[in-house]
């Protein structure tokens, strides 16, 4: 089950649903999910490229020969492997490349249809604004003084809007970069067609890369649709009211269709048992659940589930625990390094807090504290697998003055505090290695936030807050440039 989203009501929200889709529905559109190459075998087509290897044995072989009864010569032969006819096997190549652009061409027509729908939605969107504009002006020259006041009160909230409109420009440019696409592979398909019927016109491996080249920028664009800065949080939508004043709760954004169960743990330390919910549903209306056992109890409130397994923060050290759900066993553990634990720098609301691992869309991070950075926050990649910092980076942000913090698209954004007004203040890019204070209201609806995380899958914030589970949707500001592709 998908996560409820807000109505949408203002053309943020839209931006956010339009983003949304886009970046769930462009890979497994265009067919770039499981798209990898590899090198196949002596004699064996790589079929993920369409491309016979060189085959030592390409010589014609005599097995046997005898005399019939008349005194002529019999033999068997046996042609080259794979290469009886050059132009059979190069037919079955062009053939393989002609079914693999005819699927991308589905692909980008299926999603230029809804991305022409979303456009126009948009567009509908771009004139009532301007429209509305208009109104008003005409409202504050014909109406009394009095009256006019009210509407420039309104005024005022559509020139927060204004800054919108060249966002809309932008996503028109989007969509008139799907047609360029889709006229490519047209004329690609076109080109083999011609191919079939005249083997030989067109050099293979030029063709072949063109196709490469149109795959390459085609995963580019998903890859820039997939991510983008934060300029928005949606107010917090309450799943559920349950368990103490602390936990974590979360969905696995690595769950393949269809497993849409829920995660739940309560308190922050001297806890052992997770709750596993079938779905969404089920966690918000019941209390049928599974119950595992980790081998240890976790501490803080930063646990994760990523592909199947729970990574969590062993209580009173600063070792992290894979543990399989599975096999109910622990698949590996690694210390981080430096690192402080037992309450040494945790977030400002305390709670063991001191490591806080995360996911985006790049994959799993840490964030800690160390000495050596003078108690100021660390951002490190760490490999799923083996539970290795790949890359670190330090920040200048002490992390008990961090309220709680969460990863997207590579970026750390931290809040102000946990409790009262809060608000997203500072941001760290990784891609730069840059900082900037930004001003981004969090409702903090039950005054106090214990757990704070994002979801790639959900393009969602899970929260923790004062016994209750709740969700906000975010909003996501991209441009793409043709020039970039």
């Amino acid at each position: 089950m998908s996560v409820p989203l807000l109505k949408i009501g203002v053309v943020l929200s839209t931006m956010a649903m339009i983003t949304n889709w886009m970046s769930q529905t462009l890979p497994s559109l265009v067919g770039l999910n499981s798209t990898k190459l590899s090198v196949a075998p002596p004699g064996v087509p790589d079929r993920s490229t369409g491309v016979l290897p060189a085959n030592p044995e390409d010589s014609w072989q005599v097995y046997s020969s005898a005399q019939d009864s008349e005194g002529r010569c019999v033999c068997t032969v046996v042609a080259p492997q794979q290469t009886m006819c050059s132009r059979d096997a190069r037919t079955k190549q062009l053939r393989q490349l002609l079914e693999k652009v005819q699927n991308m061409t589905q692909s980008i027509q299926n999603l230029d249809q809804r991305t022409q729908k979303d456009l126009q939605y948009v567009q509908r969107m771009e004139v009532q604004l301007r429209g509305l504009e208009s109104k008003f002006k005409q409202v504050e020259e014909s109406h009394k003084q009095n009256i006019a006041k009210q509407y420039k009160a309104i005024k005022a909230k559509m020139e927060e809007l204004r800054p919108m409109i060249p966002v809309l420009e932008e996503y028109k440019a989007d969509a008139k970069l799907v047609m360029q696409f889709k006229e490519e592979v047209k004329n690609l398909t076109s080109v083999l067609s011609e191919l079939q019927e005249e083997i030989g016109a067109f050099d293979y491996e030029e063709l072949h890369n063109r196709v490469s080249n149109l795959e390459e920028r085609l995963r580019a664009c998903m890859q820039k649709l997939a991510c983008g800065k934060l300029t928005g949080i949606s107010d917090a939508i309450t799943m559920k009211t349950s368990g103490s004043r602390y936990g974590s709760w979360m969905t696995d954004p690595l769950a393949p269709d269809g497993d849409t169960r829920v995660w739940y743990m309560d308190g922050y330390h001297n806890n052992r048992f997770v709750r596993e919910y079938k779905s969404m549903v089920d966690f918000m209306y019941s209390d049928n659940f599974t119950s595992h056992r980790l081998p240890h109890p976790w501490s803080g409130t930063g646990q994760v589930v990523y592909n199947g397994s729970i990574y969590f923060n062993k209580f009173q050290s600063n070792t992290i625990i894979k543990f399989d759900f599975k096999t109910a066993t622990i698949s590996k553990s690694g210390q981080l390094d430096y690192a402080g634990y037992n309450n040494r720098y945790h977030y400002s609301w305390g709670g063991h807090s001191d490591i806080d691992l995360m996911v985006d869309e790049g994959g799993l991070w840490a964030i800690y504290a160390t000495n050596q950075n003078a108690g100021n926050i660390v951002i490190s990649k760490i490999n799923p697998l083996t539970l290795q910092v790949i890359k670190s980076y330090t920040t200048n942000h002490p992390k008990r003055s961090a309220g709680e913090a969460f990863m997207i698209c590579g970026t750390l954004y931290v809040t102000n505090g946990y409790s009262g007004g809060t608000k997203v203040y500072y941001a760290f890019h990784t891609n730069s290695s840059t900082y900037e204070y930004i001003d981004i209201p969090l409702q903090n609806k039950y005054s106090h936030i214990s757990m704070l995380d994002y979801n790639p899958r959900d393009r969602a914030l899970y929260a923790w807050n004062n016994g209750h589970q709740v969700l906000y949707n975010v909003t996501l500001f991209h441009v793409i440039r043709s020039e970039e592709l």
